[in-house]
Protein backbone atom coordinates (compact mmCIF):
# COMPACT_ATOMS: atom_id res chain seq x y z
CA UNK A 1 0.00 0.00 0.00
CA UNK A 2 2.79 2.09 0.88
CA UNK A 3 4.46 1.87 -2.51
CA UNK A 4 1.24 2.61 -4.29
CA UNK A 5 0.77 5.53 -2.61
CA UNK A 6 4.25 6.88 -3.12
CA UNK A 7 4.18 6.27 -7.10
CA UNK A 8 0.76 8.02 -7.28
CA UNK A 9 2.86 10.75 -5.28
CA UNK A 10 6.07 10.77 -8.02
CA UNK A 11 3.35 10.05 -10.54
CA UNK A 12 1.36 13.45 -10.32
CA UNK A 13 4.47 15.68 -9.52
CA UNK A 14 5.45 14.57 -13.02
CA UNK A 15 1.95 14.69 -14.68
CA UNK A 16 2.91 18.41 -15.67
CA UNK A 17 5.84 17.51 -17.78
CA UNK A 18 4.80 14.24 -19.24
CA UNK A 19 1.46 16.38 -20.84
CA UNK A 20 4.17 18.43 -21.95
CA UNK A 21 6.14 15.93 -23.71
CA UNK A 22 2.91 14.26 -25.16
CA UNK A 23 1.15 17.41 -26.39
CA UNK A 24 4.28 18.59 -27.84
CA UNK A 25 4.45 14.93 -29.71
CA UNK A 26 0.68 14.40 -30.56
CA UNK A 27 -0.44 18.26 -31.05
CA UNK A 28 -4.21 17.54 -28.90
CA UNK A 29 -4.69 17.95 -25.55
CA UNK A 30 -6.59 14.97 -25.96
CA UNK A 31 -4.92 12.67 -26.94
CA UNK A 32 -1.87 14.05 -24.65
CA UNK A 33 -4.07 12.95 -21.55
CA UNK A 34 -4.39 9.69 -23.18
CA UNK A 35 -0.73 9.28 -23.51
CA UNK A 36 0.02 10.00 -20.04
CA UNK A 37 -3.35 8.00 -18.35
CA UNK A 38 -1.42 4.69 -20.27
CA UNK A 39 1.87 5.57 -18.78
CA UNK A 40 0.00 5.23 -15.43
CA UNK A 41 -1.70 1.90 -16.55
CA UNK A 42 1.74 0.55 -17.44
CA UNK A 43 3.54 1.93 -14.56
CA UNK A 44 1.03 -0.03 -12.42
CA UNK A 45 1.79 -3.01 -14.10
CA UNK A 46 5.50 -2.45 -14.06
CA UNK A 47 7.93 -4.40 -11.24
CA UNK A 48 8.38 -0.22 -10.10
CA UNK A 49 10.78 -1.34 -7.34
CA UNK A 50 13.10 -2.05 -10.22
CA UNK A 51 12.95 1.26 -11.17
CA UNK A 52 16.22 3.69 -10.46
CA UNK A 53 14.57 6.81 -12.04
CA UNK A 54 11.68 7.24 -12.11
CA UNK A 55 10.84 10.53 -14.20
CA UNK A 56 13.43 9.27 -16.70
CA UNK A 57 11.10 5.63 -16.81
CA UNK A 58 8.00 7.64 -17.44
CA UNK A 59 9.78 10.25 -20.16
CA UNK A 60 10.23 6.90 -21.96
CA UNK A 61 6.65 5.28 -21.91
CA UNK A 62 5.12 8.25 -22.89
CA UNK A 63 7.44 8.86 -25.38
CA UNK A 64 6.99 5.55 -27.15
CA UNK A 65 2.90 5.30 -26.37
CA UNK A 66 3.28 8.64 -28.63
CA UNK A 67 5.43 6.80 -31.21
CA UNK A 68 2.87 4.55 -31.73
CA UNK A 69 -0.14 6.35 -31.26
CA UNK A 70 1.55 8.68 -34.09
CA UNK A 71 2.18 5.72 -36.48
CA UNK A 72 -1.27 4.41 -36.24
CA UNK A 73 -2.88 7.59 -36.92
CA UNK A 74 -5.13 7.27 -40.20
CA UNK A 75 -5.81 10.92 -40.44
CA UNK A 76 -5.13 14.19 -38.74
CA UNK A 77 -7.53 15.06 -35.52
CA UNK A 78 -7.33 19.05 -35.20
CA UNK A 79 -8.16 20.24 -32.30
CA UNK A 80 -8.81 24.20 -31.35
CA UNK A 81 -5.28 25.17 -29.81
CA UNK A 82 -4.77 28.27 -27.23
CA UNK A 83 -2.67 29.06 -24.78
CA UNK A 84 -4.28 26.80 -21.94
CA UNK A 85 -2.80 23.91 -23.44
CA UNK A 86 0.86 24.85 -23.26
CA UNK A 87 1.83 22.61 -20.03
CA UNK A 88 5.05 23.53 -18.36
CA UNK A 89 7.61 20.94 -17.33
CA UNK A 90 8.05 21.67 -13.37
CA UNK A 91 10.63 23.79 -14.21
CA UNK A 92 9.40 26.55 -15.67
CA UNK A 93 5.44 26.36 -14.77
CA UNK A 94 5.86 28.74 -11.46
CA UNK A 95 7.97 31.38 -13.86
CA UNK A 96 5.13 33.62 -16.11
CA UNK A 97 7.90 35.04 -18.60
CA UNK A 98 9.42 31.39 -19.18
CA UNK A 99 5.73 30.35 -19.53
CA UNK A 100 5.23 33.06 -21.75
CA UNK A 101 8.19 31.98 -24.07
CA UNK A 102 7.42 28.44 -24.12
CA UNK A 103 4.22 29.18 -25.32
CA UNK A 104 5.36 31.15 -28.57
CA UNK A 105 8.07 28.69 -28.97
CA UNK A 106 5.51 26.06 -29.08
CA UNK A 107 2.70 28.01 -30.24
CA UNK A 108 0.50 26.78 -32.85
CA UNK A 109 2.48 27.30 -35.70
CA UNK A 110 4.97 24.59 -34.74
CA UNK A 111 2.52 22.43 -34.09
CA UNK A 112 1.07 22.32 -37.39
CA UNK A 113 4.89 22.40 -38.80
CA UNK A 114 5.41 19.25 -36.57
CA UNK A 115 2.59 17.29 -38.24
CA UNK A 116 4.76 17.43 -41.46
CA UNK A 117 7.46 15.27 -39.55
CA UNK A 118 7.39 11.70 -39.62
CA UNK A 119 7.18 10.23 -36.23
CA UNK A 120 10.39 9.00 -35.92
CA UNK A 121 11.53 12.06 -36.96
CA UNK A 122 9.07 14.22 -34.42
CA UNK A 123 9.83 12.01 -31.67
CA UNK A 124 13.80 12.85 -31.97
CA UNK A 125 12.99 16.45 -32.43
CA UNK A 126 10.94 17.03 -29.69
CA UNK A 127 13.31 14.87 -27.02
CA UNK A 128 16.29 16.61 -28.00
CA UNK A 129 15.17 19.94 -28.69
CA UNK A 130 12.51 20.99 -26.77
CA UNK A 131 13.52 18.42 -23.59
CA UNK A 132 17.34 18.03 -23.90
CA UNK A 133 16.90 14.24 -23.68
CA UNK A 134 20.35 12.79 -24.86
CA UNK A 135 20.28 11.07 -28.40
CA UNK A 136 21.61 7.79 -26.58
CA UNK A 137 18.07 7.62 -24.72
CA UNK A 138 16.26 8.82 -27.89
CA UNK A 139 17.88 5.82 -30.20
CA UNK A 140 16.42 2.81 -28.36
CA UNK A 141 12.76 4.59 -28.13
CA UNK A 142 12.51 4.78 -31.69
CA UNK A 143 14.40 1.84 -32.72
CA UNK A 144 17.46 3.30 -33.96
CA UNK A 145 21.25 4.02 -33.72
CA UNK A 146 22.12 6.94 -31.98
CA UNK A 147 23.71 8.23 -34.78
CA UNK A 148 20.83 7.44 -36.81
CA UNK A 149 18.30 9.53 -34.37
CA UNK A 150 20.96 12.27 -34.50
CA UNK A 151 20.70 12.69 -38.12
CA UNK A 152 16.30 12.84 -37.66
CA UNK A 153 16.35 15.44 -35.26
CA UNK A 154 19.06 17.08 -37.67
CA UNK A 155 16.81 16.78 -40.55
CA UNK A 156 13.54 17.81 -38.73
CA UNK A 157 15.10 20.73 -37.23
CA UNK A 158 15.55 21.87 -40.93
CA UNK A 159 12.46 21.39 -42.00
CA UNK A 160 10.77 23.26 -38.66
CA UNK A 161 12.95 26.01 -39.18
CA UNK A 162 11.92 26.49 -42.69
CA UNK A 163 8.44 26.42 -42.17
CA UNK A 164 8.16 28.51 -39.04
CA UNK A 165 10.31 31.37 -40.56
CA UNK A 166 7.61 31.32 -43.56
CA UNK A 167 4.81 31.29 -41.30
CA UNK A 168 6.13 33.58 -39.03
CA UNK A 169 7.29 36.18 -41.77
CA UNK A 170 3.63 35.56 -43.54
CA UNK A 171 1.71 36.13 -40.11
CA UNK A 172 3.74 39.73 -39.97
CA UNK A 173 2.88 40.84 -43.40
CA UNK A 174 -0.57 39.52 -43.26
CA UNK A 175 -0.05 37.12 -46.01
CA UNK A 176 2.76 34.99 -47.89
CA UNK A 177 4.92 37.04 -50.09
CA UNK A 178 3.30 37.54 -53.44
CA UNK A 179 6.98 36.41 -55.15
CA UNK A 180 7.79 33.67 -52.55
CA UNK A 181 4.33 32.51 -53.60
CA UNK A 182 4.95 32.90 -56.78
CA UNK A 183 8.42 31.11 -56.70
CA UNK A 184 6.62 28.24 -54.87
CA UNK A 185 4.59 27.82 -57.32
CA UNK A 186 7.19 28.13 -59.95
CA UNK A 187 8.82 25.19 -58.17
CA UNK A 188 5.73 22.84 -58.30
CA UNK A 189 5.15 23.52 -61.77
CA UNK A 190 8.93 22.78 -62.74
CA UNK A 191 8.76 19.97 -60.80
CA UNK A 192 5.65 18.25 -62.29
CA UNK A 193 7.15 19.28 -65.78
CA UNK A 194 9.91 17.33 -65.59
CA UNK A 195 8.14 14.27 -63.89
CA UNK A 196 5.79 14.00 -66.79
CA UNK A 197 8.85 14.64 -68.92
CA UNK A 198 10.73 11.77 -67.27
CA UNK A 199 13.56 14.49 -67.01
CA UNK A 200 15.76 12.80 -64.26
CA UNK A 201 18.17 15.29 -64.26
CA UNK A 202 15.85 18.26 -63.77
CA UNK A 203 14.09 16.34 -61.50
CA UNK A 204 17.25 16.38 -59.70
CA UNK A 205 18.35 19.62 -59.65
CA UNK A 206 14.97 20.57 -58.07
CA UNK A 207 15.40 17.91 -55.60
CA UNK A 208 17.25 18.46 -51.32
CA UNK A 209 19.72 15.22 -51.56
CA UNK A 210 18.17 14.20 -48.46
CA UNK A 211 14.80 15.01 -49.90
CA UNK A 212 12.40 12.77 -47.89
CA UNK A 213 9.02 11.29 -49.05
CA UNK A 214 6.25 10.20 -46.95
CA UNK A 215 3.03 8.54 -48.29
CA UNK A 216 0.06 7.23 -46.37
CA UNK A 217 -1.41 3.43 -46.32
CA UNK A 218 -3.84 4.41 -48.99
CA UNK A 219 -1.16 5.57 -50.89
CA UNK A 220 0.80 2.45 -50.61
CA UNK A 221 -2.37 0.03 -51.43
CA UNK A 222 -3.60 2.17 -54.39
CA UNK A 223 -0.58 2.27 -55.86
CA UNK A 224 0.68 -1.23 -55.63
CA UNK A 225 -2.89 -2.62 -56.94
CA UNK A 226 -2.60 -0.24 -59.86
CA UNK A 227 2.01 -0.74 -60.65
CA UNK A 228 0.38 -2.44 -63.75
CA UNK A 229 -1.00 0.79 -65.19
CA UNK A 230 2.15 2.96 -63.92
CA UNK A 231 1.51 4.33 -60.80
CA UNK A 232 4.51 5.25 -58.75
CA UNK A 233 5.58 2.80 -56.24
CA UNK A 234 5.84 4.15 -53.12
CA UNK A 235 6.94 3.05 -50.21
CA UNK A 236 6.03 4.67 -46.28
CA UNK A 237 9.65 6.42 -46.42
CA UNK A 238 11.46 7.04 -48.84
CA UNK A 239 14.50 8.95 -49.11
CA UNK A 240 17.57 11.03 -51.51
CA UNK A 241 16.70 12.64 -53.93
CA UNK A 242 18.46 10.00 -57.09
CA UNK A 243 15.66 7.29 -55.50
CA UNK A 244 12.73 10.07 -55.73
CA UNK A 245 13.82 11.26 -58.58
CA UNK A 246 13.64 8.04 -60.30
CA UNK A 247 10.16 7.16 -58.50
CA UNK A 248 8.22 10.31 -59.98
CA UNK A 249 10.00 10.49 -63.64
CA UNK A 250 7.59 9.75 -66.15
CA UNK A 251 4.87 10.24 -63.65
CA UNK A 252 2.23 13.13 -62.75
CA UNK A 253 0.65 12.92 -65.81
CA UNK A 254 -2.48 14.62 -64.74
CA UNK A 255 -1.24 16.07 -61.46
CA UNK A 256 -1.93 20.04 -61.15
CA UNK A 257 -0.50 23.19 -59.31
CA UNK A 258 -2.83 23.16 -55.94
CA UNK A 259 -2.97 24.96 -52.60
CA UNK A 260 -3.78 22.75 -49.92
CA UNK A 261 -4.38 24.54 -46.43
CA UNK A 262 -3.01 27.67 -48.16
CA UNK A 263 0.51 26.12 -49.45
CA UNK A 264 1.68 25.62 -52.57
CA UNK A 265 1.41 21.92 -53.51
CA UNK A 266 -0.11 19.47 -56.09
CA UNK A 267 -3.25 17.15 -56.71
CA UNK A 268 -4.60 15.18 -59.16
CA UNK A 269 -8.32 14.21 -59.43
CA UNK A 270 -11.86 13.85 -60.88
CA UNK A 271 -14.52 16.65 -61.49
CA UNK A 272 -11.86 18.88 -58.64
CA UNK A 273 -12.66 16.16 -56.34
CA UNK A 274 -8.99 15.33 -55.37
CA UNK A 275 -8.31 11.85 -55.63
CA UNK A 276 -4.18 12.53 -54.15
CA UNK A 277 -2.63 15.58 -53.03
CA UNK A 278 1.04 16.26 -52.94
CA UNK A 279 2.29 18.37 -50.00
CA UNK A 280 5.70 19.88 -50.66
CA UNK A 281 8.18 21.17 -48.11
CA UNK A 282 10.23 23.85 -49.41
CA UNK A 283 13.89 24.80 -48.32
CA UNK A 284 15.51 27.62 -49.99
CA UNK A 285 15.50 26.88 -54.30
CA UNK A 286 15.14 23.05 -53.19
CA UNK A 287 12.25 20.50 -52.81
CA UNK A 288 12.66 18.68 -49.08
CA UNK A 289 10.21 16.50 -48.13
CA UNK A 290 6.84 15.28 -50.48
CA UNK A 291 3.98 13.92 -48.24
CA UNK A 292 1.68 11.68 -50.36
CA UNK A 293 -1.73 11.73 -49.00
CA UNK A 294 -4.33 9.23 -50.57
CA UNK A 295 -6.78 8.87 -48.06
CA UNK A 296 -10.31 9.61 -48.70
CA UNK A 297 -10.98 11.08 -44.83
CA UNK A 298 -7.97 13.10 -44.64
CA UNK A 299 -8.34 14.48 -48.48
CA UNK A 300 -12.09 15.73 -47.14
CA UNK A 301 -10.65 17.55 -43.97
CA UNK A 302 -7.45 19.51 -46.37
CA UNK A 303 -8.41 22.64 -48.03
CA UNK A 304 -7.28 21.68 -51.77
CA UNK A 305 -8.03 24.08 -54.51
CA UNK A 306 -6.61 22.99 -57.84
CA UNK A 307 -4.91 25.80 -59.87
CA UNK A 308 -4.23 23.63 -63.19
CA UNK A 309 -0.99 24.78 -65.43
CA UNK A 310 -0.30 25.24 -69.19
CA UNK A 311 1.37 21.68 -69.41
CA UNK A 312 -0.89 19.44 -66.88
CA UNK A 313 -3.90 17.56 -67.49
CA UNK A 314 -7.52 18.71 -66.53
CA UNK A 315 -9.48 16.89 -63.64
Amino acid sequence: MEQNSWLAEHFEESRSHLKAVAYRMLGTRAEAEDAVQEAWIRLNRSDSEQIENLGGWLTTVVARICLDMLRSRKSRREEPIDQTAYELSPETEDDPEADLMMADAVGPALLVVLDHLNPAERIAFVLHDLFDLPFRDIAPIIGRTEEAARQLASRARRRVRGRVQGQVQGQLQGAAPQEDSARQTEMVSAFLKASREGNFEALITLLHPDVALYADEAALKITAANKDKGAPQFEAEMSGAARIAETFKGRAAGAQVAIIDGAIGAAWGFDHKPVVAFCFTLEGDKISSIKVVMDQKRLSEMDIKMLGDNEGGRS
